[in-house]
This record gives C-alpha cells, sequence and structure tokens, in this order.
C-alpha cells in the first residue's frame, strides 16, 4: 500500500477578493510540482465565492469537471443551452468533450457559496459535451458511503467518462466504513470536508486530503462527527 497526505495548510491559496480559493493540487498561479494530480484527478478547489459574485463565461475541452455545492446556491449557464441552480445537497456534472463555455456566479447578494470545483481526465476525447445534475436527497444515508459519481449511465449519481467512482459519507463520532476499490489499478482519494477521521490509522483533520493506492480497501473511522468525500480514479494518465 501507498499513501501520500496533503494537510489543509499546505494547499495553494489564492484570494481575489471575490475568490478565495485552496488547491490541492497545481491551478492557475499555484505550481507544486510534487503536487500536480493524484492518477487522472487533476483539480480539486476549494472555493468561496462572495456574494453576487462569481466565474464569467470561460470556455473548457477535454474534462470531466464535478462540483460539490457545501453552503449556498450557485447559479450555472452554459453554452448547451442550461440554466440551473445548484446548493448543498446537489451534484453537477458537466463532460466538456469537443468543447464547452459556461458561467458560475453566486445567486444570492446576501451570503456567500462554498464549492468544491473538480476536475478529470476523461478515457474518451472530444466526445459531445453534456451537463446534468442531481440531489442527493433520495440517496443520502447515515454512517456509511453512498455513491455519488460512477462511470456508467443509469447507475447512481451523475456519471463521468472515466472509470471513477465518487462517494459522499456523514459519520457520527466513533462510526466506521470500509472502502473497497472497485477497479484493479485504481486508487482512492479521501477529501475530510468537516471533523476529523483515522484512515488505515492517519489521523486527518478538516480540509486535509489522503491518497492511497496498491491496496484493495480502506477504513474510515470518526474520531469526531465527519464528513468525506472518497474519489477513486486509475492512477494512469
Amino acid at each position: 500500500m501507498n499513501t501520500v497526505i496533503h494537510k489543509a495548510e499546505t494547499r495553494g491559496h489564492a484570494n481575489h477578493g471575490w475568490l478565495n480559493s485552496h488547491h490541492t493540487f497545481s491551478f492557475a498561479n499555484y505550481y507544486n510540482p510534487e503536487r500536480m494530480n493524484f492518477g487522472v484527478l487533476r483539480v480539486l478547489n476549494d472555493d468561496t465565492v462572495s456574494a453576487g459574485m462569481g466565474f464569467g463565461t470561460h470556455p473548457h475541452d477535454n474534462m470531466e469537471i464535478v462540483s460539490i455545492p457545501l453552503e449556498g446556491d450557485l447559479e450555472h449557464k452554459d453554452s448547451m443551452g442550461n440554466t440551473a441552480v445548484i446548493k448543498e445537497g446537489d451534484v453537477q456534472v458537466m463532460s466538456a468533450g469537443t468543447g464547452v463555455t459556461h458561467s458560475e456566479y453566486n445567486k444570492n447578494k446576501d451570503q456567500q457559496v462554498k464549492f468544491l470545483q473538480i476536475w478529470v481526465f476523461p478515457n474518451k476525447r472530444n466526445v459531445t459535451p453534456r451537463y446534468d445534475q442531481i440531489s442527493l436527497k433520495d440517496i443520502k444515508v447515515e454512517n456509511k458511503f453512498y455513491q455519488v459519481v460512477s462511470p456508467h449511465k443509469g447507475e447512481q449519481g451523475v456519471w463521468v467518462n472515466q472509470d471513477a467512482w465518487f462517494y459522499l459519507g456523514n459519520f457520527e463520532k466513533g462510526k466506521a466504513d470500509e472502502y473497497k476499490i472497485k477497479k484493479e489499478g485504481n486508487g482512492v482519494y479521501a477529501f475530510i470536508l468537516e471533523g476529523e477521521v483515522e484512515i488505515n490509522g492517519e489521523k486527518l483533520s478538516k480540509r486535509d486530503g489522503m491518497g492511497v493506492w496498491d491496496t484493495d480497501a480502506i477504513n474510515v473511522k470518526a474520531s469526531e462527527d465527519a464528513r468525506v468525500l472518497l474519489m477513486e480514479v486509475p492512477m494512469s494518465l
């Protein structure tokens, strides 16, 4: 088993006034050759956007982009004709494929919005761009991991063009769950959204990250009430 630990305070940081962003991996003006990616997981940005502000229309191509709101409401518009609002308890996916432009704005004028912006390299290039979002309210369970992203259309959660699975877990203090790797050769990156946990004996706190590979499973135990995101991804680009 191999592991890498990224403590919250070691992440890249950019404060643009309207946007306060922490980068687990190299992004924009933050460059660390040892923090380029975890397998096909390329970007994990922890963004806070001020009231009424946001990302103006900009392009992407050949990237699977997953957004997970943690607080507030985020308004999405794109060149495919989609207009939507995502909020805490939702998950959004956009397959950029051959090319798409989009904007993401804080819909509210009186409160900030916090969300995770996650990029995954696709296993198919130049696909037709696609947008989807789901609510977690009907699939959320307590004290165990539940699937929110998969490679397969029709499975629980949204789907991406990659052999990747994302799971969320909300745990009470003392509760634990084992996550079994779904595809040989994949690794799993755990990101602690809230609280404190132990993963295979390693103690992790809010916004810490830990990547694990060359293993069949990991065990996550909550030292305090905790919320954890697991991202299983291929380790080879």
